[in-house]
């Protein structure tokens, strides 16, 4: 919501400035026009105003107007909003950046002061621990002033205590700078593996992928060559049926002849029946191997479309194998990111 420091007129009067002066107007100039204002209440003033324009557009121009002066104003309007609209999409993506850009970095200075305060709050508990050695001495020596030599014995074993605690604490410091180094090492070292490992497996995958386009290409091979074969066994069946059906014909137009030759020669009679019989007996054999090849035809049709749905089977159940290893990917290796990170030192 906007605040209540700059008004929608006094947004409105600096826009007008902006137009006498032939400026384009923007957050940023308006802000230079009024010398004051945030860039949100002036966005927002900006914008409502930006509404009223675009609902007033059909509002035709004031009377005694030109109408050539009309048009070129408004194509000088139009060209301005353009040219606003596209400075305020700059502004707000330049925005959106530095936003996501101090994110990140207030990120990273939370991690460091996590970590900073982790290590004060070490050294304050050894410095309580020492102080507290120091006291009990302290106390020590004030029940001992009467000797004075153990008294000194303990003010020097208070400071050899004290030098010893100033010596931890810059080995401790020394340890941290060590380990921090060494884990920052260890990140970059861990970061180099894994993207040489998603190399890989991308290459992997995309060697796989080519090996299964090329299953793909000669299995559509075999098929059309199954299917030019089978073809090729129709026509070819077609052709003998076309000659056993001519045969047939030869032999009915055969056995009308020697029928009209029996009417004209009874001492030929025996004889064409037993010609008959033996055409009949053809035309069976016949009969019997056009069945056959119909049978044995119907029988390849049936193996060319069980051999086909099988391999289809075999096929998807590639392609879905496949199409798993390439959706396990990620997690297989977010799993790796996570147990690498876990077994990090501290």
């Amino acid at each position: 919501m906007a605040r209540s420091g700059i008004q929608y007129s006094d947004v409105q009067q600096a826009i007008d400035t902006l137009l006498t002066r032939g400026d384009t107007p923007s957050v940023q100039r308006i802000r230079e026009v009024l010398g004051t204002g945030s860039y949100t209440t002036i966005s927002e003033h900006f914008r409502q105003w930006r509404i009223e324009r675009d609902n007033n557009r059909d509002v035709p121009p004031p009377k005694g107007v030109p109408e050539a002066v009309a048009s070129l104003a408004g194509e000088l309007w139009k060209e301005a909003l353009e040219a606003a609209q596209q400075a305020l999409h700059h502004y707000r993506e330049e925005a959106d950046r530095q936003v996501e850009v101090a994110r990140r970095e207030a990120s990273d200075a939370d991690q460091r002061a996590a970590n900073a305060e982790q290590r004060e709050s070490a050294l304050a508990e050894h410095l309580r621990h020492t102080e507290t050695r120091v006291e009990a001495l302290s106390r020590d020596l004030a029940a001992s002033q009467s000797d004075e030599a153990h008294w000194r014995a303990q003010s020097d074993e208070a400071r050899s205590e004290a030098a010893k605690s100033q010596e931890a604490y810059e080995r401790i410091q020394q340890q941290l700078a060590e380990r921090e180094a060494s884990h920052a090492e260890q990140l970059n070292r861990q970061q180099a593996e894994w993207e040489t490992r998603l190399a890989q497996e991308e290459q992997r995958h995309e060697a796989a992928e080519d090996r299964l386009m090329g299953l793909l290409d000669s299995a559509r091979q075999e098929r059309a060559q199954e299917e030019a074969a089978y073809q090729q066994r129709l026509k070819q069946a077609d052709k003998r049926n076309e000659t056993l059906a001519g045969e047939v014909k030869t032999l009915e137009r055969t056995l009308h002849e020697q029928q009209l030759e029996a009417q004209a020669q009874r001492q030929a009679q025996t004889r064409l029946e037993e010609t008959l019989e033996t055409l009949q007996k053809r035309l069976e054999e016949v009969t019997q191997q056009r069945e056959a090849a119909e049978a044995s035809l119907a029988r390849q049709a049936q193996q060319h479309e069980t051999r086909e749905s099988a391999w289809q089977e075999q096929l998807w159940s590639r392609m879905d194998a496949m199409q798993q290893q390439l959706t396990n990917l990620p997690a297989s290796l977010s799993h790796q990111k996570e147990d690498g990170s876990g077994n990090q030192p501290d």
